[in-house]
């Protein structure tokens, strides 16, 4: 192999080696990884592409951040892609100038292969920067950090306010993984927070300001957020066993009830009458309100009691403030 083949070779290992250890290796790791000289690896410098630097204690580095992904999809899979941006430009209210340059840059590349898919993706870019949606540079530059947490799996310095009239709390918080929200229109972070040394989570619109620490954390092997969520109406779980829900339908909406699975749990019967019974085990039922409260009168909370007696009191309050007797 002749010796411009060889460092080509040798800089695509060492991009490998970066990818897989985010914390940084150091010269003589990469020359002891790839078995050559550490003087070898040293005579690459020149030759690193800007996405590779070297930082002051020695260690080499990738930046996400410029890291460019290669990545080719088939007309499904583009008809996918077409799907989810759909969901991301109308169900997040905020300005996301990195999705509308994803956007666009799959518009751009699957333009020949399925032009009229390519304009709507287009179209779905610049929903996402118009300035119709709301311009917050304190979420972007949250959800920049948090991602680049992530990434490189470093603890992050989280300023946080939990609910908009109270005082705003500092943490040092480990990203563990991040979950959009799109009935909230929000985006939330899960991870370690300390205090209390728990598994807690974010709402990244809630977070006032975040910086990176130099000190990195390791995901737990046994972490699972599909298992962590499976009994979360939405993003709440608790440490808590899920509560058992029931809700009565009228037959005039029982079948677009029965059109869309709600929860992986659930499961429906139909009484006599045409009503229909839903159940499900739900691990905070608060986070249902919405959903069931747009049903109106035509849903019946069975149970559990607390939730009945709060659609009572909301049933009430819906009659004094129309004034009826």
């Amino acid at each position: 192999m002749k010796p411009a083949q060889v460092k080509a070779e040798r800089l695509l290992q060492i991009e490998a080696l970066l990818l897989a250890h985010p914390e940084g290796l150091s010269q003589a790791e990469l020359a002891r990884r790839l078995s050559v000289n550490r003087s070898t690896i040293g005579r690459y410098i020149p030759d690193l592409p800007k996405y590779i630097y070297i930082d002051v204690d020695n260690h080499w580095h990738i930046d996400r951040e410029a890291f460019l992904v290669n990545v080719r999809f088939n007309l499904h899979e583009v008809l996918s892609v077409h799907l989810a941006a759909r969901l991301l430009a109308t169900r997040m209210e905020r300005q996301n100038p990195h999705a509308a340059a994803a956007l666009r840059k799959l518009g751009v590349s699957m333009a020949k292969l399925a032009p009229r898919i390519s304009a709507h993706v287009l179209q779905s870019a610049d929903i996402m920067d118009n300035v119709a949606q709301r311009h917050d540079p304190v979420y972007l530059q949250a959800l920049e950090k948090l991602t680049l947490a992530w990434a490189e799996q470093r603890k992050a310095l989280v300023w946080h306010r939990r609910e908009p009239d109270q005082p705003i709390s500092e943490y040092i918080f480990a990203p563990y993984f991040i979950e959009p929200y799109a009935v909230g229109q929000a985006t939330h972070v899960i991870g370690w927070r300390e205090p209390p040394g728990k598994l807690r989570t974010f709402k990244i619109e809630r977070i006032q300001r975040v910086e990176l620490t130099r000190e990195h954390y390791d995901i737990p092997d046994d972490f699972d957020p599909q298992a962590l969520l499976a009994d979360a109406w939405g993003v709440w779980y608790t440490e808590s066993e899920p509560v058992d829900v029931c809700l009565r339908f009228h037959p005039r909406v029982a079948a677009r009830v029965r059109e869309t699975r709600w929860h992986a749990s659930e499961q429906l019967s139909e009484e006599a009458d045409g009503y229909l019974i839903w159940r499900g085990r739900i691990a905070e039922p608060l986070e249902m309100l919405p959903w069931i409260r747009g049903w109106g009168a035509d849903v019946e909370v069975l149970a559990p009691e607390a939730l009945r007696k709060m659609m009572h009191n909301d049933a009430i309050r819906f009659i004094h403030l129309y004034g009826s007797e």
